[in-house]
């Protein structure tokens, strides 16, 4: 009884406490429906306090009561008016927008434009940021700015929908007090656009801390609106933003051995900084009829968990990123459309690059004739005195910007989320490829990398990491095509003048730029158009076909401009064909016509099935991307036919030419006489280029080793989705690994020669003066830049990744002894990189570094295994270390070894024994 007691008493409790809490919330009369205002969520409001990390803080104080609110005319009194998708009110620095009441609860579009930055680091104008369908909501006399979440959704009108809203949340970006009382005629109420947009919507802080590890913080006092204008359409805001920080961490610039701390080089001081942006409130079209995605053609897609059927197995809905393109005349075969795909030329654009950039972006119209429209795309040149901005959302564009550690091109775009239709785009284009194009990069620009090769130094990795903010379409779009072919571009420079075969101030040379400058703006301008890369392009066709002049002239060199394709140079003695790709390949026809092609609404599904299966049957059709391409023993990486830079449908040969061509450069540098008083400059971009181009076709061959070629067909087509590798083709690419990058005469210089790189002393002073990256001696080390590479190449061969991939390969064929075997790897590895405990040599320091790193990864696989690594490579490995180590004791009883070379193979052995009889350590237990 008293048990009981006790459980009554609490439950009495539980209930008063309860009873308080619901009499604290006044009940709504059944049948009741909330105010314009308060729609389409409904609830009891919860507003964040202000803070300056809150995305919609108000930048003033807390919102007065109606009743002390001053007249609507008294706050905009003397202030300009103009109409138009929101009626905008402007008087001095001040602007307020007028919210009707029918304007609360209707969504409309939102977007973000950087439209200044620091020119480094990636935080650069131009980059478009997030972007919502969102609505106005007044909430305890604050305006909220509330995006709507689109990522899950439901058909209209059912209990699915009300399931949806209940169970994912929208998100406030801004808000802001009512500063006025409603307007005697409109009804509508003022909002202070300073107070609304004054804030960090854009998440800027964060990206600076990501950028330069300074915790920078937005100084409101010192932020400005600096514009705005409104039309039917739309109403639009520029702001200026300062960030600061009262003082910057100290140490780690100057050298050391503590974290490395870097702050903007760019600005008078790196304390403070300002960001401006470009806000866009825009009235949403009436939606267009989506196309839905197919994996086999290559789009960036608009997607949403649609919950409308509970029966679906997967509810994800994929759509595909297009304008909104509609012919004058369906009936006729060739009709202009009602509306063109108009891009803007900004004025900054240097004039000299202008037809070049034009070309570019109207050899798309091509593809669009091939389906029935005329003149889709149309350029317009933004004149000098113009006052408007291409950034803003009514003007797709392409921009010029300038970067001090070099940069990308990039072609995001801004996209209706109901549908994917394309509202706006923003090209971007760095100085820095045609100035590469023109060899000026190191006299006029400081690389990323001062210590190497530019794709080596981790911080120009990192400079190219684009944050990940979300609801960005950044990341998703970043294309690094222009700031890579710049290095390509400098190699073939190297590789033809040396030859004699290009005059660097002759027509043919313009040309040659022109092409250039032609193909990546082609390549940007499909990405506007929704398309993604396609790195499986470049294996259409064979070398014989790439060395013909008539047929790269009809064909180009790669099946698709949204490669990443190679300058296309001749081997010594072959003719000479086209360089760049000339225009579009058949691949970029092709998936025009599957997200553009016009369809009568009834057979579509069937139509665009009869589309996409051709990707299967013809091989210029075939398409691969980003995801596909990578390297790293990921499985993303595992397919060696996915590649940036490579050419020909035998990516090993090509990679066996680029090999040839880095050591003809390097000879013919050895053998260059400079002129009195010629700076070094120029032989020692060429070697680095060389070393590039190097890692460029080598690393990529080390993704043939337990390979997987994994294409995107669906049942039917007659191919499986995985095929191995055949094990001729991997002994091949474990044979130009060895020859290229592993052997003992696979890097040598003239010592004068090495003795005649030296870095530039006036840029190595003004880096040193502010701030950057230098390296601790001007002299360049081969041995490191080899040892990189290297590393590379053994990181990828030897994980666990790559080793279960050759063991599960043996499943995949009729007699798994005809597969490659995983001793081959490992027995092929050792005899190459141990390759003078049989001949008797001495062992030089670079070889002695590659000895160590082969023994630091056996050791591990010998102690410390991965769960991931399979337990035939342990028994492999110690198997082969146990050889090793009685080569290693052979080899020290011979003569003429120096030193350095007995104590690294006594070291070795001790390594070798101790690991052999040590205890194993399994990684996570």
């Amino acid at each position: 009884m008293k048990h009981l007691s006790s459980i009554l008493i609490r439950r009495t409790a539980l209930a008063a406490a309860l009873a308080v809490s619901l009499g604290a919330v006044a009940a709504k009369p059944a049948g009741q429906t909330p105010p314009a205002e308060d729609q389409p969520n409904q609830g009891v409001p919860l507003t964040p306090p202000p803070s300056a990390t809150t995305p919609g803080a108000p930048a003033s104080g807390p919102a007065q009561q109606q009743s002390n609110l001053k007249p609507f005319k008294d706050v905009v009194k003397e202030a300009k008016e103009t109409e138009g998708f929101f009626t905008l009110y402007q008087k001095d620095e001040k602007a307020w927008i007028e919210i009707k009441p029918d304007q609360f609860g209707k969504p409309f579009y939102f977007s973000e434009t950087r439209t200044s930055g620091v020119g480094e680091r990636m935080v650069i104008a131009g980059l478009m940021g997030a972007r919502h369908v969102v609505y106005f909501k007044k909430v305890n006399g604050l305006v909220q700015l509330i995006a709507k979440n689109t990522r899950f959704q439901a058909r209209q009108g059912t209990a699915s929908e009300r399931a949806v809203e209940s169970s994912f949340s929208d998100s406030l970006i801004a808000s802001a007090p009512v500063v006025s009382q409603p307007n005697s005629d409109t009804k509508g109420v003022l909002v202070e656009v300073n107070s609304l947009l004054m804030n960090d919507i854009p998440g800027a802080s964060t990206l600076l801390e990501q950028a330069f590890r300074v915790p920078y913080a937005l100084d409101g006092r010192n932020s400005s609106l600096v514009g705005a204008d409104s039309n039917e359409r739309a109403t639009g805001f520029n702001v200026s933003l300062h960030f600061s920080v009262p003082r910057l961490p100290a140490g780690g610039n100057m050298g050391g051995d503590g974290p490395r701390v870097s702050p903007p080089v760019t600005t008078p001081d790196p304390r403070s900084l300002f960001l401006s942006y470009r806000y866009d409130f825009a009235q949403l079209p009436v939606p267009m009829t989506p196309r839905i995605a197919d994996e086999r053609v290559g789009f960036f897609t608009t997607s949403h968990v649609d919950f409308s059927d509970d029966l679906k197995a997967v509810p994800t809905v994929h759509y595909v990123n297009r304008w909104r393109l509609e012919k004058k005349d369906p009936n006729e075969a060739l009709s202009e459309p009602v509306k063109p795909i108009v891009y803007w030329l900004d004025k900054n654009i240097p004039e000299k690059y202008r037809r070049a950039v034009t070309d570019g972006i109207l050899e798309w119209n091509k593809a669009f004739e091939r389906i029935g429209f005329k003149n889709a795309i149309v350029v317009k040149q933004q004149p000098d005195d113009a006052t408007f901005d291409t950034a803003d959302i009514g003007h797709a564009s392409v921009r010029w910007y300038l970067s001090s550690d070099g940069g990308p091109a990039i072609g995001p775009s801004h996209v209706d989320p109901r549908t994917g239709e394309i509202l706006d785009a923003d090209i971007l284009m760095t100085d820095v490829f045609t100035r590469g194009s023109r060899r000026f990069i190191v006299e006029d620009l400081p690389r990323a990398s001062n210590t190497g090769m530019p794709s080596q130094d981790p911080n120009a990795q990192k400079s190219l990491q684009l944050p990940m903010i979300q609801g960005s379409d950044e990341a998703a779009q970043f294309c690094s095509y222009a700031q890579q072919s710049a290095s390509e571009m400098d190699f073939a420079l190297d590789v033809l003048e040396a030859r004699g075969d290009l005059d660097p101030d002759s027509p043919e040379a313009e040309q040659f730029v022109y092409s250039y400058v032609k193909e990546v703006i082609t390549h940007e301008v499909g990405h506007t158009l929704g398309l993604r890369h396609n790195f499986r392009a470049s294996t259409a066709y064979t070398a014989e076909q790439l060395s013909d002049p008539e047929f790269t002239k009809r064909n180009g060199v790669v099946a698709s401009v949204m490669d990443y394709a190679p300058f296309n140079i001749p081997v010594k003695g072959q003719p000479k064909a086209d360089y760049v790709n000339p225009g579009l390949g058949p691949y970029d026809y092709w998936a025009i016509e599957y997200g553009y092609k016009p369809l009568d609404g009834i057979r579509d599904r069937q139509e665009l099935e009869k589309i996409a299966a051709r990707g299967s049957k013809e091989p210029w059709l075939a398409y691969a991307t980003d995801e596909d391409s990578m390297i790293g023993g990921s499985p993303a990486g595992m397919d060696p036919t996915v590649n940036v830079w490579d050419l020909s449908n035998n990516p090993l040969a090509y990679y066996r030419k680029r090999l040839d061509l880095s050591r003809e450069l390097w000879d013919r540098l050895q053998a260059k006489q400079l002129n009195p008083g010629d700076t070094y400059d120029s032989l020692r971009r060429s070697f680095l280029a060389g070393f590039q181009q190097l890692n460029r076709g080598l690393t990529p061959a080390t993704k043939y080793i337990g390979g997987v070629v994994q294409v995107r067909d669906r049942a039917g087509s007659g191919r499986l989705p995985f095929e191995p590798i055949p094990a001729k083709e991997q002994r091949e690419a474990l044979k130009i690994l060895s020859d290229g990058m592993l052997s003992v005469d696979s890097f040598k210089f003239r010592p004068e020669f090495l003795a005649s790189l030296p870095h530039s002393r006036l840029d190595y002073f003004d880096q040193m003066s502010h701030g950057m990256a230098v390296p601790n001696q001007p002299m360049l080390s081969p041995q490191q830049m080899v040892l990189g590479m290297q590393r590379s190449v053994l990181d990828q061969v030897m994980n666990e990744a790559t080793a279960t991939r050759v063991l599960d390969a043996q499943q995949l064929v009729e007699n798994p002894k005809d597969a490659f075997q995983l001793s081959e790897l490992y027995d092929a590895l050792q005899n190459s990189i141990w390759s003078e405990l049989k001949s008797g040599r001495d062992i030089s320091p670079m070889r002695r570094n590659l000895q160590r790193e082969h023994l630091r990864r056996v050791v591990a696989i010998l102690l410390r295994p991965t769960n991931g690594m399979p337990a035939d490579a342990r028994s492999l490995m110690r198997l082969d270390a146990q050889e090793l180590a009685v080569q290693i004791k052979a080899a020290m009883r011979k003569p003429n070894l120096s030193k350095e070379t007995k104590a690294h193979l006594a070291e070795s052995l001790g390594t070798l024994d101790d690991a052999m009889k040590a205890p194993l350590i399994r990684m996570g237990a």
